[in-house]
């Protein structure tokens, strides 16, 4: 099964969350590509079992620019498209919170539950992380 992991990262949480995701899939032999969202070529979607696409939110709740133009990129809304993000809720509250998450989740009519990160993905996070990969990874050897 191939994964790709495409994610945006200013501060570095989203990217470790990313690294995280990575690493849990290729522990259940996938093989996996990183995509620095913004940085790195074009990709070919079409060639992934499973599409992961890592965000923080933007100023009142927006999706970042780069990650709309990744979007544009992969050009259609494949249905294997599982979202995560990084937040903070000292900055908009819980309304406003990884909102970029629930708008793609939203947009792609995603089969998984975005997952939604404060901040850091260490500690107690990282288990958040590993359940949800596995939900994840559940689900498309179903669809395999």
């Amino acid at each position: 099964m191939r994964a790709l992991v495409a994610y945006l990262s200013y501060s570095g949480n989203t990217k470790e969350a990313a690294e995280l995701i990575m690493l849990q899939l290729e522990s259940a032999y996938f093989h996996v590509d990183m995509h620095r969202i913004g940085i790195d070529p074009p990709i070919d979607a079409k060639a992934y079992d499973v599409i992961f696409i890592g965000t923080f939110t933007w100023d009142m709740g927006s999706t970042p620019d780069e990650v709309k133009d990744f979007v544009l990129e992969i050009g259609y809304k494949p249905d294997h498209v599982a979202l995560f993000g990084t937040g903070d809720t000292q900055f908009g509250g819980d309304d406003l919170f990884c909102k970029a998450v629930d708008k793609l989740v939203s947009f792609y009519q995603s089969r998984w539950e975005g997952l939604k990160l404060e901040q850091s993905p260490r500690g107690s996070q990282e288990t958040i992380i590993e359940q949800w990969v596995e939900g994840v990874i559940q689900h498309v050897g179903i669809l395999a």
